[in-house]
């Protein structure tokens, strides 16, 4: 008996951790949306002549300004912050049609290794539809994932992971 009532509570402790939440909804207790606009804000250039790829000042991880997009918890939707990030690229790859570019997936560290390298790819693909939809050629954009193994932050926090669960636009 003891055994059959461990066994439910480790399934329902498993099924837990891998559920999916509806977008829309306020995900700031989870670290989604509300921390997002924050983190995306912090690599965001603004300037008339706006460099997109440009190379964020002090950066221990090569990271460039207005290349990243971040994703609520177990979510490839893109956000309304993260579309004006994606229509700065657009507008940038427009006036340099000859740069072709790799779309990034990447997720936090909870999850599979499996589901992760899953999510990462379908948030890596909202972006290059998202992209094409507003006019770049869909032979200029290759996606990747790489799930949970390439972590920008190194932490076990909600900050770290919503730094984490990202997209990456990357010139070839």
């Amino acid at each position: 008996m003891l055994i059959r009532a461990l066994a439910i509570i480790s399934t329902v402790f498993i099924l837990s951790a891998c559920s999916t939440t509806k977008s829309g909804g306020n995900n700031a207790s989870k670290g989604g949306s509300a921390s997002a606009g924050a983190i995306t804000e912090k690599y965001v250039v603004e300037s008339g002549d706006l460099e997109t790829f440009a190379k964020i000042p002090n950066s221990k991880v090569g990271a460039r300004a207005n290349d990243r997009v971040f994703f609520s918890f177990d979510s490839s939707v893109l956000s309304s912050a993260a579309q004006d990030t994606l229509d700065k690229q657009v507008s940038w790859l427009k006036r340099n049609s000859g740069v072709k570019v790799v779309v990034e997936g990447h997720c936090d560290e909870r999850g599979t290794r499996e589901y992760n390298l899953a999510l990462g790819e379908r948030r890596a693909t909202a972006v290059k539809n998202y992209l094409v939809s507003s006019g770049v050629g869909s032979s200029r954009i290759q996606t990747t994932s790489y799930g949970k193994e390439r972590p920008a932050v190194v932490g076990s926090n909600s900050a770290a992971w919503a730094e984490n669960r990202r997209g990456v636009t990357v010139i070839k």
